[in-house]
């Protein structure tokens, strides 16, 4: 029976370290297979991950321009069409249409980012909406199938 303290690796699957450094007549003496002078052959040696050897780093080259609005409001958008494509294939059987709605037949993916109803398509159903955001082609194509859309 084996015990974990007796336990050895199996013949031939590891190979014995390089003793680098124990003189030179082990071959690896003089400089311990670390090449001549220069940064990394001295101990302790470390550079960090983007150091480029002294050239200019890619941060730094690269062009910086323009402008990141932090308050930008970001929108998940959804078509009309994807509406109608749904309703029509009979898997939205919902009058109302919400947030939760969309995101229980994929249409959207967060519950967290605002929803903005895009005009793209036709549709046939009257339908009751309720969005963050809407385009004026989408209020006016919902309005005259006799739906209604309102914001949250």
């Amino acid at each position: 029976m084996d015990i974990l303290s007796n336990l050895k690796y199996a013949e031939g699957s590891r190979k014995d370290p390089k003793r680098v450094g124990r003189g030179e007549g082990s071959g690896y003496g003089g400089n311990a297979a670390r090449g001549m002078n220069g940064q990394r052959s001295r101990s302790g040696s470390k550079k960090k991950a983007w150091f480029e050897g002294g050239q200019m780093p890619l941060q730094r080259r690269v062009p910086k321009f323009g402008f990141t609005n932090k308050f930008k409001v970001y929108y998940q958008v959804v078509n009309i069409d994807s509406l109608e494509k749904l309703i029509s294939s009979k898997k939205m059987k919902e009058k109302v249409i919400n947030s939760e709605v969309l995101k229980k037949h994929g249409l959207i993916k967060n519950l967290n980012v605002p929803v903005k109803l895009l005009g793209k398509g036709e549709i046939k159903s009257k339908l009751k909406i309720q969005v963050n955001a809407f385009s004026q082609s989408a209020k006016e194509k919902i309005e005259a199938v006799g739906g209604s859309i309102e914001t949250i």
